[in-house]
């Protein structure tokens, strides 16, 4: 099934979560673009989206192309993007910023499949 935006439930779940963890997240962003259309739709929509992240107090951790696997099948995901927030509530802050909706049509237009994983750090 490919999907590319949150359902209302799951934004829902995310706000519950928010509600009782204020830890920093790191959301894992796994991204398979929609043609050579789909990547110039992203880069709009991320230059607009880096003055929200900066906003909220978050940051990029690492974006950077899938590649072979070395081990099991290819991946599907052409880009792989971890941003750090310092709390889900700010993500939620920032998603819901209508300024951040103006244009998230732009991320929607880019997309065929997403997932977008919110982790966190365990010890090692």
């Amino acid at each position: 099934m490919s999907t590319v935006d949150p359902t209302p439930d799951q934004i829902r779940a995310l706000a519950a979560e928010a509600r009782e963890n204020d830890q920093p997240v790191v959301m894992t962003n796994l991204l398979r673009f929609a043609g050579d259309e789909g990547r110039a739709s992203y880069a709009a929509y991320t230059a607009h989206a880096l003055e929200h992240i900066e906003r909220v107090g978050a940051r990029i951790v690492y974006s950077g192309e899938a590649g072979a696997a070395v081990i099991g099948p290819d991946p599907w995901w052409h880009t792989i993007v971890l941003v750090e927030y310092p709390s889900r509530q700010a993500f939620l802050d920032m998603v819901m910023h209508p300024d951040y909706q103006a244009f998230t049509h732009l991320r929607t237009a880019a997309l065929e499949d997403a997932r977008l994983i919110p982790t966190a750090p365990i010890a090692v």
